[in-house]
């Protein structure tokens, strides 16, 4: 599961079962990512805390299969297959389009958006590819890119902010180990109306 010792739901006691409670799907289950955190439940807080703000928010105004789509592409660019499981799972769940997921899944497994997007969101897809593969190359052009393709400041954030996270995310699972094992695969904290929720299912 991990190369780290982690707890398991009936090991967890105090502030990491409350937080477990609160993460769990079915039958108890905690994704193995956030299991890595057990030995810090603080870490673990602050880890859900940004990832329910940043992808399933009822503040975000991007599509959320386009934000999830982002999430895939900087884990295929970080080499992170955990969070390409979990999420490519999941953005063909919001889909409902086998062909279209499959488009998709071809275009940014050969690094090629252009594929699959075009428009405001193949100008995100670009930015997140630069931000993630070049960080230190992102200049303010690129966030004119964005605008000159539709994007207004605040949906430039929310790019920024899920590409960042990802990131984030894929570094937690690539230091760590973290692997798939026992593992419902594609399950997240869905319900965007209420921020507190952070039950998988």
């Amino acid at each position: 599961m991990t190369w780290i010792r982690t707890l398991d739901y009936a090991q967890s006691e105090g502030k990491l079962r409350a937080l477990y409670d609160r993460v769990k799907g079915p039958d108890d289950n905690v994704d193995n990512i956030l299991k890595a955190h057990s030995l810090r439940p603080h870490t673990l807080e602050g880890h859900m805390a940004i990832y329910k703000y940043v992808l399933h928010h009822f503040g975000n105004t991007l599509p959320k299969h386009l934000l999830e789509t982002i999430g895939v592409y900087v884990s295929l660019l970080n080499g992170c297959g955990y969070c390409v499981d979990h999420h490519f799972t999941g953005l063909s769940r919001l889909l409902k389009d086998p062909a279209r997921a499959q488009a998709i899944d071809q275009a940014l497994r050969l690094d090629r958006p252009e594929l699959a997007f075009e428009g405001r969101e193949l100008a995100a897809l670009r930015y997140a590819r630069k931000l993630t593969r070049e960080p230190d190359a992102v200049a303010q052009a690129d966030l004119q890119s964005m605008r000159d393709a539709g994007l207004d400041d605040g949906e430039i954030l929310e790019v920024n902010q899920v590409t960042a996270y990802f990131s984030y995310a894929n570094r937690t699972v690539l230091g760590l180990g973290v692997d798939t094992a026992g593992d419902i695969i594609g399950l997240s904290p869905g319900d965007s109306g209420d921020p507190d929720n952070w039950s998988h299912g």
